[in-house]
């Protein structure tokens, strides 16, 4: 086992939290007038507050989309997208443990395409951007997984890959209407395009890709570590999501923006599938209107 240590977590965690360390001060080091939204600024205190998108109590989302407020319920995420993520997800595991390259293709990194806001360096709006993302447990269950990574922060790395197998072959502990992801680089002086469109529009288009292939629409909701009025959820969501990616890529110096994704639409993009080619498999759930 001490060979999977060295040229598992080795060669693709220890040599990765470096990389990452650096790229993330590279905004701060060259940011400028021309990386920033040709609004007003959104911070404050070194905070900032997203007001385009609201939790109700029905537990649904109410989001101002195109400057319109719409109100949707979260949907759950198909049988057939479980069961890729998950068996693709413990292959990649199983991957580490003889040293083999994590691919870019699956279920850890998806295409984020948002729209809306902008910054001074482009004529549009439109953006794309790769992101690392995964499951969340449940409300219910969220506090037992942070106290097990908080645990076992420095064990081995054999033993927190099989704490990570373990926790996606029980599919019991995963949420099934959320997806997260964490904002690496945004800070007050440099803002990336994905941080600008989500505070003008709250709504992304996630693509994976690999076969089959599947394609989220979803709500989503940015939470900054300072954000007073996040939710406990939410605020556990925060923790959560950055505990596990430290899990892996080693400890970070603060705590990063967390993305949560909340499921709208889910389509299935496999090429020359008669159940793919772009079919929607979970549809959208929108509430009527009661006006502007």
């Amino acid at each position: 086992m001490a060979r999977v240590s060295r040229r598992g977590f080795l060669r693709w965690g220890t040599l990765a939290a470096p990389f990452l360390l650096f790229w993330g001060r590279v905004p701060s080091l060259f940011a400028g007038v021309w990386e920033r939204s040709r609004s007003a600024s959104y911070w404050q205190g070194g905070s900032f507050l997203q007001t385009n998108l609201q939790h109700l109590k029905s537990g649904g989302i109410r989001a101002k989309l195109n400057g319109s407020w719409r109100e949707f319920q979260p949907r759950e995420l198909s049988a057939g997208f479980l069961d890729w993520n998950f068996k693709a997800r413990l292959e990649t595991i199983e991957g580490f443990k003889t040293g083999k390259p994590p691919s870019l293709a699956g279920p850890h990194s998806a295409a984020v395409a948002t729209y809306g806001g902008g910054r001074r360096d482009s004529h549009f709006t439109v953006n794309n951007a790769v992101k690392g993302m995964g499951f969340v447990p449940t409300k219910e269950r969220i506090g037992e997984r942070i106290k097990e990574l908080k645990d076992n922060s420095d064990a081995p790395m054999p033993e927190k890959l099989q704490i990570l197998a373990a926790g996606y072959q029980d599919r019991t502990l995963w949420d099934r209407k959320k997806q997260v992801s964490l904002e690496l680089y945004t800070t007050p002086q440099f803002e990336t395009h994905t941080f600008l469109n989500l505070m003008a529009n709250p709504v992304a288009s996630i693509v994976f890709l690999d076969y089959p292939c599947y394609e989220l629409r979803a709500l989503v909701r940015m939470v900054h570590p300072e954000d007073r009025s996040a939710s406990q959820e939410e605020r556990d969501i925060l923790e959560y999501t950055n505990l596990v990616h430290s899990f892996f890529h080693g400890k970070f110096r603060r705590k990063f923006i967390v993305l949560i994704f909340y499921l709208v639409e889910e389509f299935n993009n496999t090429p020359g599938s008669r159940k793919g080619m772009g079919r929607r498999v979970v549809p959208s759930l929108e509430f009527p209107q009661m006006g502007g």
